[in-house]
């Protein structure tokens, strides 16, 4: 089983695909289970989707701010040209968006060329900019959990958006935490009745124990998710998109990346969810930006 988020464009209807273990994963057509995706919390839907903008991620909510830094990032189908879906990321630097590794692997997706930043909305507002440069953690491995599931997306031209700081450290267990994505809103089991918003999700949640997530699933590099709110969580579409706490300001700062699950076989509303700590890799993104600039 490959867990991923990634979120199917609300205007496109394809044949319904085969589907795994419950929704963070879905089959490109052809292959391998090995190379199957589920690009949420990682995503990509396989079936006819309707647009809605009621509720959010899973039983979240409309964004009731302003959120600068976040982006929105289109990717088509590697296997399927005419599947269209979305990736969320972070503005961490005016040229530099992290998102998850899986967001942009070649034997999953192929990137359109653009992002669009700073938007509550999927296709309209914000500041667009091209893609010029991809950088994924060498450490990077698609499985049950992801591993090091970060990857850099380098701008052509600065944006005029405020980036977001990486936190020092993320919170102890129970740290209030914020989830932002565009990823469905309902996860039935049949995909057919996915709901893709336009509108940015929010959604309230808490740091959770290493032991609320399935053994071996979260460590130092990845954070086990709880929601606040029943039945709710990050899903199909959401991959990549950012996990928020405040710093002693008041601020919102970034403490992760959303890759995947955390157990195997849930669906997304079931949780709880899988972070790459930004903090825990805030050496490698520094120098990455460094070598590459």
């Amino acid at each position: 089983m490959v867990p991923l988020l990634l979120i199917a464009d609300a205007g496109h209807t394809t044949p319904a695909r085969p589907i795994g273990d419950p929704v963070f994963r879905l089959n490109f057509s052809r292959r391998p289970m090995a190379r199957t995706a589920a690009l949420v919390l990682a995503g990509a839907a396989c079936a006819a989707l309707t647009t809605g903008s009621a509720e959010a991620i899973v039983n979240g909510r409309d964004s009731t701010q302003r959120y600068p830094a976040m982006v929105s990032i289109p990717v088509s189908g590697a296997d399927d040209p005419a599947f269209r879906g979305v990736c969320g990321g972070t503005l961490i630097d005016a040229q530099w968006v992290l998102t998850a590794a899986h967001c942009v692997d070649p034997t999953l997706v192929t990137l359109d060329g653009t992002v669009r930043i700073g938007s509550a909305w999927t296709k309209s507002g914000g500041t667009v900019r091209a893609v010029t440069k991809t950088v994924t953690h060498p450490g990077y491995r698609l499985g049950t959990p992801n591993r090091h599931d970060l990857a850099l997306i380098r701008l052509n031209r600065p944006a005029a958006e405020k980036p977001l700081r990486i936190a020092d450290r993320p919170g102890p267990p129970g740290t209030p935490t914020r989830l932002l994505g565009f990823g469905t809103v309902d996860d039935a089991p049949d995909p057919a009745q996915w709901v893709f918003p336009d509108r940015l999700q929010e959604l309230d949640a808490r740091r959770g124990a290493v032991s609320a997530c399935a053994p071996g699933y979260a460590d130092h590099t990845r954070l086990c998710t709880i929601s606040q709110v029943p039945r709710a969580m990050a899903c199909n579409g959401d991959s990549g998109g950012p996990q928020l706490q405040r710093d002693r300001k008041g601020r919102w700062e970034l403490i992760g990346v959303t890759s995947g699950p955390g157990a195997p076989g849930v669906r997304c509303s079931d949780g709880p969810g899988l972070y790459t700590s930004a903090p825990a890799h805030a050496r490698w993104i520094h120098d990455a930006m460094t070598r590459n600039g």
